[in-house]
């Protein structure tokens, strides 16, 4: 049985349905799963990545399209290092702009070498019934990756 953690800060509610639904599907398809809510930085420290299989980092855009800096983005810089060939996925919504967040984050995880799944995924504002769909798949491939 794998062990996957979805990890995510949300401030509107639409990145934690996200985040529900991942780890729904992880579940469904066999695997224990954390689902841990950030709200300090300290809530996922560095030393847990090496308990998991995979892990899902989610996060909505915020400000100029960045990650939520007063929690999500410091507990992510702080763990950054220990990524090197951990299997990730990340996800978020936004409300603006065009993806640029993600973008820049999935680079940032290419360059700690995190082993990438096949495409970020990312909602504009609140996940339909497809959107939430494609969040409980993408949990059974964090499950069976």
């Amino acid at each position: 049985m794998s062990k996957v953690a979805v990890v995510f800060w949300s401030g509107t509610g639409n990145t934690e349905t996200m985040a529900n639904c991942i780890a729904e599907g992880a579940r469904d398809a066999g695997a224990e799963v954390e689902l841990v809510q950030i709200n300090d930085a300290a809530d996922f420290p560095p030393e847990r990545v090496a308990e998991f299989d995979a892990i899902a980092f989610g996060c909505s855009s915020q400000g100029s399209e960045q990650l939520e800096e007063s929690a999500f983005e410091p507990m992510f810089a702080a763990l950054e290092n220990n990524l090197a060939g951990k299997k990730v996925m990340l996800f978020g919504s936004y409300g603006w702009g065009d993806g640029q967040w993600m973008r820049d984050w999935h680079d940032r995880a290419v360059a700690a070498k995190a082993q990438l799944a096949d495409e970020d995924f990312i909602v504009n504002e609140t996940p339909d019934d497809d959107a939430q769909d494609t969040c409980r798949a993408n949990g059974k491939y964090l499950a069976n990756w």
